[in-house]
């Protein structure tokens, strides 16, 4: 298992540097490329592409998320063996995300996950995200996520994880470790108070072309 930090200070630096871009640039064009994604000053109202375009076949199979301090699990899910509804995700799991009638299935269902955490996950410094994944006949070069954090309309964090190449037909596991930023009591307070209204943008490259493009919302304000 592969074991990889957010990017740095190179990744930092390109970030800050990135023209910034809205939604509706980007939906005009006809490829979109990682600075394209790290301009973007809010989260997106829309999947930037669409299922299709997972050419490479990447199947997210396992996702475990544990503080990196105590090694407490704090979220562990894995994708049914035999899953007809779920494309490129795990969020056939979640029961309010799926529908009795399958003519009223999402098709973007399978790309969105809502999670569900306790007030004392916005005060922990590193988490580690485990993702076990599977790819198609394809070899993957410069696999590449990257992944934005907003309460609102403002950015918490922008992380940046080089998954390196895959080969074809292959099953792939790597960790990559969460640096938390510290969030005022302010910011924290209005984040529990608010329940999904802290939400993510997932953007996934393979050669610095967008392949994949997942969703998901927080709420805090779970548990003890």
């Amino acid at each position: 298992m592969k074991v990889k930090k957010s990017g740095g200070a190179g990744a930092a630096a390109a970030a800050a540097a990135a023209v910034v871009r809205t939604e509706e640039e980007l939906g005009r064009k006809a490829l979109i490329g990682p600075d394209d994604v790290l301009g973007l000053q809010r989260v997106t109202s829309d999947y930037l592409c669409t299922p299709e375009e997972n050419v490479y076949k990447i199947d997210f199979t396992r996702f475990k998320i544990r503080d990196m301090e105590s090694g407490t699990v704090l979220f562990e899910i894995t994708k049914p063996a035999a899953s007809d509804n779920c494309d490129g995700a795990l969020l056939c799991a979640f029961p309010e995300r799926e529908h009795s009638d399958k003519k009223d299935i999402d098709p973007n269902a399978g790309r969105f996950v809502r999670y569900q955490f306790t007030p004392a996950f916005l005060r922990l410094r590193q988490v580690g995200a485990t993702v076990e994944f599977t790819v198609g006949d394809k070899p993957i070069n410069n696999f590449r996520m990257i992944e934005r954090h907003y309460f609102r309309d403002q950015l918490l964090k922008s992380f940046d994880f080089e998954f390196g190449f895959c080969i074809p037909s292959s099953k792939n596991t790597c960790e990559h470790i969460y640096e938390f930023p510290q969030l005022s009591e302010d910011l924290i307070r209005e984040m529990i108070l608010h329940p999904y209204e802290t939400q993510s943008d997932s953007f996934y490259f393979v050669d610095n072309k967008l392949v994949m493009h997942n969703k998901a919302d927080y709420s805090y304000s779970g548990g003890p």
